[in-house]
């Protein structure tokens, strides 16, 4: 019988930096879905990726003195390398750079454009760069960008638009004829209650002021806005063709079953998007899930607070799996989880070593210890068997019941109630005390029977959220994985089957004051500024930034840094961003165009002495060729400085 096919996506991650625990929880959440409708026997497609255009990147592109292409590069194949280090099992990872992409992002503005859903006009409201998003005044929260609390700036340009309000009353009779389409009911409620029954503005669907974007081919000097460019990727990512010669697979996955978000761009989602579709006579997606936000401590991440914990690190301390079984575990339906370090190793020792890597190992021990690993149901039961059997055999149930919900925490809760039940059962049958008998061999032998089938039942429902672990397991008790149809009633084990002679060790217990210490000495081996405090000993706040990849002395040798001193610098023509400084470096003038045109005039720049990276190979910016970089500090506001020696050196003098 053929599968039932199932397409599910994640949002597209912007390529503004590398993702933060938070970020990374959305395609861990996706992975375990996915996986877990493999599990029930369906014909998944799992698509993913990253969102490469815009205002904002064109910025830190700039401030980084490479293209905007070379920029988006670097942070999609880090993004791509976390994802991968998480075990996700995505089908496709689409870039909205690609150029099959970009094609359809073009011929589907115009289509729109030329069906009159798309007109001409002229934008005058508050922009918030980094949201890539327009508000009235009066959508502003206490004066800033309701998304991301950040600070609006006044913006008017010429821009298209697309016809929101045409759409607005059909999109409120499919929310309401569809009640399962925004979940949670909270999401939906606010949707309906805070934009659509206010009324819809039309929407920007393109910009003038910045040219990182997919081109308007038939109006030079417009891109395409970031938000159609990037929503589009769910069906372009199928081979959906504008002109309608579309590709096989979106035929058979379209609409998506599901589109799993975070809950701040829900609004993207649930009203531009559908009318999007409805624009293009395109069936619109099942369901829309907001999922919450994981935050450190009690805020939501953010670089500037210096509160942010990165996938790769929390690995290289926990493993792949503890990390997929804290952030999927810890997460309630509609409420903000919660991660700490301490709260990491109060479950790896709870749940993991404990609850799980303890049950594991020691009925295996037990087995090899009694019976040289062979474990066979010799048929002889007691009362105390019931309770374990019905709890395993409804455990496929309840698991499936709660993923069908999209409870996924709930899920993982359901399988670790039965390896508690297996637990409880060791201590009610106390397979020691029967082993002082040989009357009660056979009996003995049923009971580590029975733990082997709940640790097995237990595993392979495992396998959607800890697959590494799950394997581990089945492969210690020699059992095989399968589908959830195939899992059957209690007894399905081998009898007969011989177990591993030595169990590994699946998760060791830690202390947390020795995983607290040493995460702090890491900090500090970073040169990070104690908390609360500056090197220079004021009370000013430090911060955190991104760590890079440790390099070699040999790597930094091949850098070459110098005093330069400014002699003329002047504005780059069209550019809002760039200054183009002429260097003195000894006997030679180097060229060289910087992003800090918001924080220096040209005449503040002149006779300065500056610190140059001299030998990065050249490159153009804005059409001007720049042949090194200034070296700036960058607060947590994104302000700039100058790095400037605090004694009088001559231009020319190395910097090592």
């Amino acid at each position: 019988m053929e599968k039932k096919p199932y397409y599910l996506t994640t949002a597209i991650a912007y390529t503004s930096g590398k993702p933060h625990i938070g970020n990374t929880y959305e395609i861990v959440l996706a992975d375990a879905i996915v996986r877990y409708k493999r599990f029930q026997g369906y014909d998944v497609r799992f698509q993913t990726g990253t969102d490469e255009h815009g205002q904002k990147i064109e910025l830190k592109a700039e401030e980084a003195g490479i293209s905007p292409k070379q920029f988006v590069d670097q942070v999609s194949t880090e993004i791509k390398r976390i994802w991968d280090l998480m075990n996700t099992s995505y089908d496709k990872f689409i870039r909205t750079t690609d150029e099959d992409h970009e094609k359809q992002i073009k011929k589907i503005f115009k289509k729109l454009y030329e069906k009159g859903d798309i007109y001409k006009g002229h934008y005058e409201g508050m922009y918030c760069t980094p949201c890539e998003s327009f508000f009235t005044p009066s959508q502003l929260v206490d004066g800033k960008c309701p998304d991301c609390g950040r600070e609006c700036q006044p913006a008017k340009e010429e821009a298209y638009f697309l016809k929101l309000s045409k759409y607005q009353d059909r999109l409120m009779k499919h929310i309401e004829d569809h009640p399962e389409f925004i979940q949670p009911e909270s999401r939906k409620n606010e949707m309906v209650n805070n934009f659509l029954k206010p009324g819809l503005q039309d929407l920007c669907v393109s910009r003038t002021s910045f040219q990182w974007g997919i081109p308007v081919d038939f109006d030079p000097g417009h891109i395409v806005y970031v938000w159609l460019d990037a929503l589009s990727n769910y069906i372009t990512g199928l081979g959906y063709d504008a002109d309608g010669d579309h590709g096989e697979l979106y035929g058979r996955y379209w609409p998506a079953d599901l589109h799993l978000i975070g809950k701040d761009i829900i609004r993207f989602h649930t009203i531009y998007w559908p009318i999007i579709l409805m624009a293009l006579d395109i069936p619109l997606p099942k369901q829309v899930f907001g999922h919450p936000w994981l935050l450190q401590g009690d805020g939501k991440m953010s670089k500037s607070k210096g509160n942010v914990l990165y996938a790769d690190e929390l690995v290289e301390r926990f493993g792949v799996d503890a990390v997929r079984y804290f952030v999927l575990h810890e997460m309630p339906f509609e409420n903000d989880g919660v991660i700490t370090w301490e709260l990491m190793v109060e479950r790896m020792n709870s749940d993991l070593a404990n609850t799980l890597g303890n049950l594991v190992n020691r009925t295996i021990s037990m087995s090899n210890k009694y019976f040289g690993g062979v474990v066979e149901n010799k048929g002889v039961s007691d009362t105390m068997d019931a309770d374990l059997i019905a709890v395993a055999e409804a455990a496929p149930g309840r698991v499936t019941e709660k993923m069908d919900q999209l409870r996924v925490a709930d899920a993982i809760t359901e399988i670790f109630t039965l390896f508690k039940r297996c637990n409880k059962y060791i201590d009610e049958t106390e397979p020691w005390v029967l082993a002082k008998e040989e009357a009660k061999k056979d009996r003995l032998a049923t009971v580590l029977y029975n733990l082997m089938e709940g640790i097995r039942t237990g595993a392979v429902l495992l396998g959607s959220f800890m697959p590494e672990t799950a394997g581990k397991i089945l492969s210690q008790i020699h059992a095989e994985s399968c589908e959830l149809a195939d899992l059957g009633s209690f007894g399905a084990y081998p009898s007969g089957t011989k177990v591993v002679e030595k169990p590994e060790i699946l998760f060791a217990r830690l202390d947390v004051e020795e995983v607290l210490k040493e995460v702090a000495a890491k900090a500090e081996a970073g040169d990070a500024p104690a908390e609360g405090a500056t090197d220079d000993g004021s009370s000013e706040e430090g911060i955190d930034i991104e760590a890079k990849p440790e390099i070699t002395f040999d790597d930094f040798m091949k850098m070459q840094f110098q005093v330069g001193e400014i002699i003329a610098c002047e504005e780059v023509p069209k550019s809002k961003k760039l200054l183009c400084s002429k260097v003195k470096i000894g006997s030679e003038v180097k060229q060289i165009v910087s992003g800090i045109k918001k924080y220096y005039s040209p005449e503040d720049m002149v006779g300065k002495k500056v610190m140059v990276l001299v030998n990065l190979k050249p490159a153009k910016l804005a059409g001007v060729l720049s042949e090194g970089m200034l070296l700036c500090a960058e607060d947590a506001d994104g302000k700039l400085a100058l790095m400037t020696p605090d004694k009088t050196m001559p231009a020319g003098a190395e910097i090592c």
